[in-house]
């Protein structure tokens, strides 16, 4: 297995970030593969794989590098740098672009596992990586990314209420096959037989993506280091579950809203970020809610959390039936 060597000063620095460039290459691992997890992924991909694939049929070199730098047990290191905090796309894919063509061959050499193919002995391989990302962002990605950074800072807090919890290692062996906390200080990446990195004193990052593949890491030695992982697969569907009109009738639409997304428990902040609805606006269905006994109240560590009360639950079901 992989795994890497950290101390407790910085796992105590470890922090979650958004980046669009990260969103984007899952965008592109979702369409090479053409498979999807769940219905909100098979739209999107029905929406966008014809375009992505009649844009790389033109361009057989770039298809190409594609296909090589996504390999089975690696993936050329230039295409996924490691994100820095929050960044735009535009300053991010341009140290995709700003990448030494030396450099990309070997990563691409690394992730074939074999020989570079003769058509990709080439130096304007990281320009035609960092074009075909921005195609994907500006044509697949960019149109829904409000939506999806909403669904990504919600996920970040139930992680953090998870790490309030349970410390470190509950949140670790939630966030991906794979990634679980080892004891003695040690943070298992993955499943492959890779050496192990001592990271003791690198910024180390955890960074969330909408796409339900299995995720990468990612690294620049000896500083910076990145966990990419899928979010929650309750929060990454393409919107949330249809109110039922008779149920929006009773309560009101928004008030519905929030009802029917309780499934789990949420905090105000994860409401907030789903529905799309103003703070003061969401505190005020929940206190209906809750006068009501429709939903209840309890704290788990610093962050307050809302469920359904039973009531609550045989009025869902019942309008849903």
């Amino acid at each position: 297995m992989g795994w890497w060597q950290i101390n407790a000063d910085t796992l105590a620095r470890t922090r979650f970030v958004l980046s669009p460039l990260a969103e984007t290459f899952a965008a592109v691992k979702l369409l090479h593969a053409g498979t999807a997890a769940h219905p909100g992924e098979r739209a999107w991909l029905d929406a966008h794989l014809p375009a992505y694939e009649r844009r790389l049929s033109g361009d057989p070199v770039t298809a190409l590098l594609i296909r090589s730098g996504l390999g089975r047990n690696w993936i050329a290191d230039f295409l996924t740098p490691t994100p820095r905090g929050e960044a735009d796309f535009e300053e991010e894919v341009a140290r995709v672009r700003e990448a030494s063509a030396v450099d990309a061959r070997a990563h691409l050499t690394v992730s074939l596992a074999g020989p570079l193919p003769a058509a990709l002995h080439r130096d304007d391989l990281p320009e035609r990586a960092a074009d075909l990302l921005t195609h994907v962002w500006t044509e697949a990605v960019r149109p829904y990314w409000d939506r999806r950074r909403r669904v990504l800072e919600a996920d970040v807090v139930a992680r953090t209420a998870q790490l309030s919890q349970g410390g470190w290692a509950a949140a670790l062996d939630a966030l991906r096959p794979g990634t679980r906390w080892l004891g003695d200080n040690r943070l298992q990446v993955n499943l492959h037989g890779y050496p192990p990195r001592e990271i003791s004193g690198a910024e180390l990052v955890f960074v969330p993506i909408t796409p339900q593949r299995h995720g990468w890491v990612a690294w620049e030695e000896p500083d910076r280091y990145a966990v990419v992982y899928p979010c929650s697969g309750v929060l990454a569907d393409t919107g949330p579950e249809a109110v039922p009109e008779s149920l929006g009738a009773l309560l009101g639409p928004a008030r519905a809203g929030v009802l029917v997304l309780l499934d789990s428990p949420m905090s105000t902040t994860q409401l907030v970020a789903l529905t799309g609805q103003g703070l003061g606006s969401v505190g005020r269905h929940l206190k209906v809610l809750l006068d009501a006994r429709l939903v209840r109240r309890g704290r788990a560590g610093r962050s307050v959390l809302y469920s359904r009360t039973p009531a609550g639950e045989v009025l869902v079901k019942a309008q849903r039936e």
